[in-house]
């Protein structure tokens, strides 16, 4: 039997008749008629070239052949309400999954520990892994499934196929070693210029704040330029550098090192900062839940 030939919805008919020996009782079972019951069972007699279903007493009984049928029938009904039919749920009290995001150092630092947190509380068994991989290597993973977000500045990512949502906003700061010799509590354009400056580019491109720099007409002396933002903790700290950052990375770093926090003398436009997904992975259950989770903490 060629099984492209089967309506499928024959084994629901032959599966309330099992249940309910009995055309009526079985077509308002199945919201049906009489008729259209009786109608569908003669497909399934056709079908299986077997009576099925014999009038005897009161009731229709199974034949021996239906008999047979009756279990992997009631098998296959049962698997196609609870896993095909049924919606799709995260039960996140205890699932056990790993969720990853790709980050820089500089967004890991302000989202993980209130995410990881939340995990500990609401979902115990999940597991949490964040990725710093270049700008153009996001969108490879999201589409796979490496990655369920992509949470920072990711202007790659603004294109069909993927979804974004803002999350916050921040500004930039200026930082500096507390007993610099040239700037105090306050720096002046003219100060800023005349500095050395200290660049994080985490994948190599060109800074964003150097971007509007240059559409202003303006060039920073840059002399250093690294990779990853925590190391400039020790390079300000010891340096007569500048590095101008986000200002809650100001803040943090000023916590834990002899630093001091300035008002950047540029006033550029806020960085906003995004979560991104694969159109593959939007009703995703798990995605759902954990992009509800980033934007209940971090949502401005």
């Amino acid at each position: 039997m060629d099984i492209r030939s089967i309506d499928l919805n024959l084994l629901v008919v032959f599966d309330a008749m099992v249940e309910h020996r009995s055309v009526t009782r079985a077509a308002e079972s199945l919201g049906l008629s009489q008729p259209a019951m009786s109608a569908a069972v003669g497909r399934l007699r056709t079908l299986f070239d077997d009576p099925l279903f014999v009038k005897t007493g009161p009731e229709m009984q199974p034949t021996a052949r239906a008999t047979e049928l009756a279990r992997p029938v009631r098998l296959v009904v049962g698997t196609v309400k609870a896993e095909i039919l049924q919606a799709q749920r995260f039960e996140a009290r205890t699932a056990e999954r790993s969720f990853t995001i790709i980050t820089p150092d500089i967004a890991e630092i302000k989202i993980v520990p209130a995410t990881l947190a939340h995990l500990a509380e609401h979902a115990p068994n999940a597991r949490l892994r964040t990725l710093s991989i270049p700008r153009n290597a996001a969108a490879e993973s999201l589409e796979s499934g490496a990655a369920e977000l992509a949470v920072g500045y990711f202007p790659d990512l603004r294109k069909t196929g993927f979804y974004q949502q803002k999350l916050f906003s921040t500004h930039l700061s200026c930082m500096v070693r507390s007993k610099h010799p040239t700037i105090g509590e306050r720096m002046t354009q003219k100060q800023y210029f005349a500095a050395a400056h200290a660049l994080v580019s985490p994948d190599g491109r060109q800074h964003v704040f150097d971007q509007f720099l240059h559409s202003q007409g303006l060039k920073r002396r840059v002399v250093l330029e690294i990779s990853h933002y925590m190391s400039l903790l020790p390079i300000i700290e010891g340096s007569d550098l500048v590095a101008t950052v986000p200002h809650d990375l100001a803040e943090l770093c000023a916590r834990h090192a002899a630093v001091r926090v300035l008002p950047s003398p540029i006033k550029s436009p806020a960085i906003e900062v995004h979560q991104f997904w694969h159109s593959r992975f939007h009703k995703d259950p798990g995605n759902v839940w954990m992009r509800g989770v980033l934007h209940g903490l971090f949502g401005g």
